[in-house]
């Protein structure tokens, strides 16, 4: 198996980070999604990361599908079995994706645009829905134990990434938030290993 990464990635980080995790033996394949490398291509025609090729040459994308993938081939070593749980880990997810979707919009705007052309209104648009998610993980943190779940390697991705782009500028009155990390590396102790 070969997962098609960047490390600045949140989502390849996510992808990665769980498979080591629960033992799923994958090749992790450095890629530039920038030069459309044909391998990438060939097997996701978005051309985007993390795509993840599996021994029999099937290809599955989006971080998400990914995440499911693997919760089946390791029966259910990702996700809880309860539906009430299942749902709470899912939206968790979600909600940790979804504030990596603003940050990325905010760092696509500032680097495709000439500084003239970015337009801060929309950067402010998505700097709220940041905020909004950082306050409710704050309030709303897991339950943070040896037995982690696709939730917990969401909430770690996005954490990586937001410190990376957007250093010192989050963790005002997110105390909890901010020693998070700590915490799940003592769960995690690999945690190091998948950053930028």
């Amino acid at each position: 198996m070969k997962i098609f990464y960047s490390p600045a990635s949140p989502y390849s980080n996510k992808v990665r980070m769980a498979a080591h995790h629960v033992g799923l033996d994958a090749e992790s394949v450095l890629t530039d999604t920038n030069a459309n490398p044909p391998e990438l291509v060939a097997n996701n025609p978005l051309g985007k990361i993390p795509t993840l090729v599996v021994a029999d040459g099937q290809a599955i994308y989006d971080s998400r599908a990914i995440m499911h993938f693997i919760d089946r081939e390791t029966k259910g070593k990702l996700y809880p079995k309860k539906p009430a749980k299942r749902t709470e880990v899912e939206v968790l997810e979600a909600l940790c994706d979804g504030i990596c979707d603003s940050l990325l919009a905010i760092v696509y705007e500032k680097r495709s645009h000439p500084p003239e052309k970015v337009h801060q209104p929309w950067i402010d648009r998505q700097w709220e829905k940041v905020e909004r998610g950082l306050d409710y993980l704050e309030a709303n943190l897991p339950k943070t134990s040896d037995k982690l779940h696709a939730g917990h390697f969401a909430l770690a991705a996005m954490l990586r990434y937001i410190e990376l782009r957007f250093t010192g500028e989050w963790q005002k009155g997110r105390r909890k938030l901010e020693k998070w990390p700590a915490k799940f590396k003592k769960h995690f102790p690999d945690y190091s290993k998948f950053k930028a």
